[in-house]
């Protein structure tokens, strides 16, 4: 893994990235470019409802721009994110011909004139008991626990904290890994959020998978949570990594936050735009 760059606060790398972008855009024989992008937190602010979380405009303008350029582009997009993908679908509102990855991973694909054209997940037999017990131990991890809340998705569960206080937090997601330590195949703790599913995925192993399926050259991949580290992590020095908001990260660039995301994504549909023959 890469050497971990300090938490800088303040400083966003905003103008650095887009010049950066401007000049991957230039360069036509870095294709296929593949840009990938996490939703809560890095296209759409975060927000105390889930359900309520929505792209900003400047961020769908983006995707439809880069989703819209013609096929000597050689531009593909994809939304990387924890959210369950039926959800991930319903909220994003992701145009034509961009590939979906949801719950960490875990399911995929692709939004088409007529839904989503999906990759079908199939639990084994002992997935499914080990699902289904995850289901009633979590929910006794959340019973009487202001704040604290469980989802339930096709491979995994979820205990959400950021409504509870500091100290229920603690304890709730403290009860959860231990769950997931017994139960689990894959346990991520992320901001406010422990998820235990019963499949091994990742982030990065999801985006590994699409770029060598897309053969893409380069990838540009943007988040903001700890699970978006495995992605920067399957990345190698010729892609581009972008961390969204504080705390440590490998990512190659900081900025502060989904106006900072926008910003970036306009500089690179705008360099494309410019240099794709029509």
């Amino acid at each position: 893994m890469a050497e971990r760059r300090a938490d800088v606060g303040a400083v966003s790398e905003a103008r650095a990235v887009s010049e950066g972008l401007r000049e991957l855009a230039a360069d036509t024989a870095r294709r296929p470019l593949l840009v990938a992008l996490d939703f809560d937190g890095t296209l759409a602010p975060l927000v105390d409802d889930p359900s309520a979380s929505r792209a900003l405009p400047g961020a769908s303008a983006a995707l439809a721009g880069l989703v819209a350029l013609p096929a000597s582009a050689r531009v593909h997009v994809a939304l990387v994110s924890g959210r369950a993908l039926g959800d991930l679908h319903t909220l994003a509102q992701a145009p034509v011909g961009t590939y979906l990855i949801g719950s960490h991973g875990a399911e995929r694909a692709r939004v088409t004139a007529f839904g989503l054209d999906r990759d079908v997940v199939q639990l084994d037999d002992d997935a499914a008991d080990r699902l289904a017990s995850l289901g009633a131990e979590v929910a006794a991890v959340a019973r009487g626990r202001d704040g604290v809340w469980v989802e339930t998705k096709p491979t995994a569960v979820v205990v959400h904290t950021r409504l509870a206080p500091d100290d229920v937090a603690a304890v709730a997601e403290a009860e959860a890994l231990t769950v997931g330590a017994r139960l689990g195949s894959n346990v991520l703790h992320g901001k406010d959020v422990v998820e235990i599913s019963v499949l091994h995925a990742s982030k990065g192993d999801a985006l590994t998978a699409l770029r060598t399926e897309l053969g893409a050259q380069v990838v540009v991949y943007v988040g903001d949570d700890v699970t978006d580290e495995h992605a920067f992590a399957a990345l190698g020095p010729d892609d581009v990594t972008v961390k969204v908001g504080a705390g440590e990260t490998i990512a190659q660039y900081r900025v502060h936050g989904p106006d900072d995301v926008v910003e970036v994504l306009t500089a690179l549909v705008g360099g494309l735009v410019t240099t794709t023959p029509r």
